[in-house]
C-alpha cells in the first residue's frame, strides 16, 4: 500500500467507552477494519502488496491496552509512518467514571486491569496510563451520554465520510448543566441567563422542539440579542478557524436540564450556519429522559 489516497483511522481510549461499536461504524461505511491489531504491525501490514488487498483505500484499527506494549511503542511507530507519508488519524473515546461502572454493572465483565481490586481501581489506572495517547489524539469523543445510535453518527460525522476533508465541519449540540458539560466542546455558551420555560405551566412539559415554548424563548428581546451577538462572532471566528485548517469545530449550548433554552438556542445556530453555506450537524444530548435509550458496555 501507499500513502497516496490512503486514510488510516485509529480508534482508542477507556475500557467500555464505546470502540467496538465505532469499529462497527466505520466498517458499515466501507473501512477495512481490523480489532486490536498490534502497534508495532501497522507498518508491515501497509506494506502489503496492494493487489493483496484489491480496492482497499480506507483502513480502521482499535488498538488499546490489550497490547501491553502499545505505550512504549506508538510513537516511534507512528513517527515512522509519519516519515513514509502516512497520516493516522487518532480517535480517542472516553467516558466519566459513574457510566463506566454502570456499564460493567449490567454486563458483570471483570475489567481488563482491574488486577483483583474492581472495576473502579481499573478504571483508574486505565485512564492514567493512557493520558498520554489522549493528548496525542486528533479527536477525543466522551461517550458517556451518547447512545449506540448517535455515537455511530458521530464517528462517520469525524472522520468526514461525506465531506471533502479540508472543510470544517460543525458540531451543535444543546445539554444540561445537571448532566455535565460536554468534554469534546471547543466553544460553551451557557445560556441558563434566558427566561426559562420551565416555570410556564402549559410550557414545562414541552421541549425547546415544539412551537410554544421555542416561541417562548425567541420572543424575548435577551435571546434575539444574544443570537445577533453570537452570530457576528461566529461570521468572524469560522473564517479564521477555516484558514487555520481546523477541520472539526463542537459548539455547545447549555442550560440547566437541557430541554428548552439551550434546544432553542442550539437549533437557531445550526440553522443559521446552514444558511451561510456550511455543513452543520445538530444533536440534543439531553432533551431524552436521562436514563432512557443508553447503550451499555456491552453494545455501546
Amino acid at each position: 500500500m501507499t500513502a497516496q489516497n490512503l486514510e488510516i483511522i485509529i480508534i482508542t481510549g477507556l475500557s467500555g467507552s464505546g470502540k467496538s461499536t465505532a469499529l462497527a461504524a466505520l466498517e458499515d461505511a466501507g473501512y477495512y477494519c481490523v480489532d486490536n491489531l498490534p502497534v508495532a504491525l501497522l507498518p508491515k501490514f501497509l506494506e502489503l502488496p496492494t493487489e493483496s488487498v484489491a480496492g482497499v483505500s480506507k483502513l480502521a484499527f482499535v488498538m488499546d491496552l490489550r497490547e501491553k506494549g502499545l505505550l512504549q511503542s506508538y510513537k516511534t511507530v507512528f513517527d515512522q509512518l509519519a516519515r513514509q507519508g502516512f497520516e493516522p488519524f487518532i480517535i480517542f473515546l472516553e467516558a466519566g467514571d459513574e457510566e463506566l461502572l454502570r456499564r460493567y454493572s449490567e454486563t458483570r465483565r471483570q475489567h481488563p486491569l482491574s488486577g483483583g481490586e474492581g472495576v473502579a481501581a481499573g478504571i483508574r489506572r486505565e485512564r492514567e496510563r493512557l493520558e498520554v495517547l489522549r493528548q496525542a489524539a486528533n479527536r477525543v469523543i466522551d461517550t458517556s451520554r451518547t447512545n449506540v445510535h448517535e455515537l455511530k453518527a458521530h464517528i462517520i460525522d469525524v472522520v468526514g465520510k461525506n465531506a471533502p476533508a479540508s472543510r470544517l465541519k460543525i458540531h451543535v449540540t444543546s445539554f444540561g448543566f445537571k448532566y455535565g458539560v460536554p468534554r469534546e466542546a471547543d466553544l460553551v455558551m451557557d445560556v441558563r441567563f434566558l427566561p426559562n420555560p420551565y416555570f410556564m405551566p402549559e410550557l414545562k412539559e414541552l421541549s425547546g422542539e415544539d412551537a410554544p415554548a421555542r416561541e417562548f424563548v425567541l420572543s424575548r428581546q435577551e435571546s434575539r440579542e444574544f443570537l445577533e451577538r453570537f452570530y457576528a462572532l461566529l461570521d468572524y471566528l469560522l473564517p479564521m478557524y477555516e484558514r487555520e485548517r481546523k477541520s472539526y469545530l463542537t459548539l455547545a449550548f447549555g442550560c440547566t436540564g437541557g430541554r428548552h433554552r439551550s434546544v432553542t438556542i442550539a437549533a437557531e445556530v445550526s440553522r443559521h450556519i446552514q444558511e451561510q453555506g456550511r455543513e452543520a450537524t445538530l444533536i440534543h444530548r439531553d432533551l431524552r429522559p436521562a436514563d432512557a435509550d443508553r447503550g451499555t458496555e456491552e453494545n455501546l
